[in-house]
């Protein structure tokens, strides 16, 4: 029997099957390391994920199988012989506070994914990668994509601390050419990101490529920075998102004065015509509610301090 699915119900289907697979194999936790105070990397079996995941992609886990909600993290890595997904985030609401928490051994509820468009890997020639605190994590599958496709790589890593960067080691397996800025000044360069990145473009040889995967407002100075020089850039946006198959439209986005979802058109879209300023809007349309929900997951959970 063949059946002709239309786009809305194929992507239904693919939820349902997804949230299926995720129920029936147990995405335990293999690995856990802490980063930094509030930055984690964690590792979990995942093989249909890890065996079909390319550079980009990401997925969306959920810790309540119910109710929880649903948090998008993009993949920093994945190996297909030991089905592991590795992915690195930061605890800046209750979801994360609570994967944090837990531990090798504990079980994620519900993953999704992969998801996304990947990432557009050829030989471009020069690619600059530019990463911003936790953005560096889904860089680096990205720089080593470029790599393996024979570009000349240069990274740029910022933070706004020495405690905040990561991966720094990580993209020097890939290339020599790194360079990293804090806004303090407490490790590399004091400097932003744009800095480093306007004097690649002004140099001799500019690059014939921009990656760009940080805060919004990052991105959005970087895209500016590049601009003027015509280069090419490529950010990768992290929106609001609920189904992660382009249903509930949450995570839309203006690109060029057009409409897209960031889960199924993107999440990498050309920088020059994203509308930060509208995407940053509507990121901070539950800021209450995540504000509040942050706030009790401290007291539920003896965190010490006041929740930001």
């Amino acid at each position: 029997m063949v059946f002709s699915l239309a786009k809305s119900d194929f992507c239904l289907y693919s939820l349902l099957v997804s949230a299926f697979i995720s129920e029936v194999i147990v995405n335990r936790i293999v690995q856990k390391k802490r980063l930094s105070e509030e930055v984690f990397r964690m590792s979990f079996l995942a093989s249909h994920i890890a065996s079909e995941r390319k550079a980009g992609q990401f997925i969306i886990i959920q810790l309540n199988s119910k109710f929880g909600e649903r948090v998008p993290l993009t993949i920093a890595d994945a190996d297909s012989s030991s089905g592991l997904v590795t992915i690195v985030f930061q605890t800046v609401g209750e979801t994360t506070h609570r994967l944090a928490a837990m531990g090798e051994g504990d079980s994620i509820a519900n993953v999704l994914g992969p998801l996304g468009r990947p990432t557009h890997i050829e030989k471009f020639g020069k690619v600059c990668c530019v990463g911003g605190g936790i953005g560096v994590a889904p860089l680096h599958p990205i720089a080593k994509a470029m790599k393996d496709a024979g570009n000349e790589v240069s990274v740029i890593i910022g933070a706004r601390s020495k405690e905040l960067i990561i991966m720094e080691e990580e993209m020097r397996r890939i290339t020599a050419d790194v360079s990293v800025v804090t806004d303090d000044g407490s490790y590399g360069r004091k400097a932003l990101v744009t800095q480093p990145l306007k004097e690649a473009c002004e140099s001799p040889i500019p690059p014939d490529l921009v990656v760009v995967i940080g805060p919004p407002i990052m991105m959005k100075f970087c895209a500016e920075t590049t601009r003027p020089f015509k280069v090419p850039t490529v950010v990768s946006l992290n929106t609001i998102m609920i189904d992660g198959t382009g249903m509930c439209g949450g995570c839309r986005v203006s690109v060029g004065g057009k409409t897209k979802f960031v889960c199924v058109d993107g999440p990498e879209f050309d920088g020059h015509l994203v509308d930060f300023d509208n995407m940053m809007l509507r990121l901070g349309s539950y800021k209450t509610q995540e504000k509040e929900a942050h706030h009790q997951c401290h007291i539920q959970l003896g965190i010490p301090g006041e929740a930001k």
